[in-house]
């Protein structure tokens, strides 16, 4: 029996108000309060990579079936995305928080339609 159930992620922030508007009014993610306004947000399936790098952190990234349409929507609502990179496992751009953060987006290049 495996002890893991789910994952919980954090995001630290200069402004967590904003940034959950954010997640809430850009990606329309549904929350449920935790008491005093600290919002819970679900998110779809998830999953965990370990990459190499010179010093270790974490990154946020969601996944979307086609990442144009996305970034057009998003922009759209005014939010800025950089440009895309292209990786060996998706395209992908980045989206500022309004808190100061980066959230990553990205297509994934094989995906279980």
């Amino acid at each position: 029996m495996r002890m893991v159930f789910g994952a919980h992620m954090v995001v630290f922030s200069n402004d967590a108000d904003a940034d959950r508007a954010f997640l809430a009014d850009r990606f329309g993610l549904a929350s449920t309060d935790a008491g005093g306004g600290w919002l819970i947000f679900g998110l779809p399936p998830a999953e965990v990579a370990v990459h190499p790098a010179e010093s270790p952190g974490y990154g946020l990234y969601l996944m979307c079936h086609d990442l144009d349409a996305e970034m057009a929507r998003l922009r759209a609502l005014g939010v800025e995305c950089s440009e895309v990179e292209e990786a060996r496992w998706g395209s992908v751009t980045m989206l500022r928080l309004p808190g100061g953060g980066e959230l990553g987006l990205y297509q994934p290049m094989f995906e279980d339609s």
